[in-house]
């Protein structure tokens, strides 16, 4: 696929600039390219700053070679199941830390922080992630419980229409929280169906068509999926 770096790098270039290279910077395309100034072969003759490929992307200002963040794009977005720190340090010949830095950088880039709102029907739920606390070394104990003590609170809302999954970490399961949660990622007056949190019950005040009942299920028959009750909206995996 990338046998070298200049490969993969003149793949990055053919990717990024398909019609001439351009500053990332002033936008100016009146560039020089310079081969032999490595790490940053190119120059703007307008503002006069040295850019590279790599400059204003989730490649910016790391020393690893493209080929190896090639390599490591390719192997995130293929894999169905998600790809792990020690797999790609693996496979790639890095160390675990820098693997685990790549792969934070590429699902950061993923993440679409401008998303339109779902037009719905849409299915809401949350969940409490984390280890127990019987599991955990007795100096990360918090000794205050059992249940959710020391586990993180992620809200999910899925859109039937598309089969989009949308899921955030929130910092509570209280009804300002979660009414925030729809009311950001769903559009007004959209069908929405949870389960029968208290924390969904004034989602009708701000016009939405709530219903604390799935149609997938029976009212006593619905699935618990790790403490869920909707059967769809937080099945996925979470890497």
């Amino acid at each position: 696929m990338f046998p070298d770096d200049e490969t993969a790098e003149a793949w990055f270039v053919s990717q990024r600039w398909p019609d001439g290279v351009w500053c990332p910077d002033c936008g100016s395309a009146n560039v020089q390219a310079r081969p032999t100034r490595k790490p940053q072969p190119y120059r703007c003759r307008d503002c006069r700053n040295d850019f590279s490929v790599k400059t204003h992307t989730l490649m910016h200002a790391s020393k690893l070679g493209c080929r190896v963040w090639a390599l490591a794009i390719y192997l995130m977005s293929t894999s169905l199941k998600g790809v792990s720190s020690m797999k790609l340090h693996r496979d790639l010949g890095v160390t675990q830390k820098t693997a685990w830095h790549l792969a934070h950088r590429i699902r950061e880039s993923w993440a679409d922080d401008h998303a339109e709102r779902f037009g719905g029907p849409v299915e809401v739920d949350e969940t409490f992630i984390g280890g127990r606390e019987s599991n955990k070394h007795d100096r990360k104990k918090l000794n205050a419980g059992r249940g959710a003590v020391g586990k993180e609170v992620v809200a999910g809302v899925k859109d039937r229409a598309s089969g989009k999954v949308l899921a955030r970490h929130v910092p509570a399961t209280t009804a300002p929280v979660l009414t925030s949660f729809v009311a950001d990622t769903a559009q007004a007056g959209a069908e929405v169906f949870t389960d029968e949190h208290a924390g969904y019950r004034q989602l009708h005040r701000l016009g939405f068509d709530h219903s604390d009942r799935t149609p997938f299920f029976g009212p006593f028959a619905m699935r618990v999926f790790s403490g869920c009750l909707l059967p769809t909206v937080l099945r996925i995996r979470l890497v």
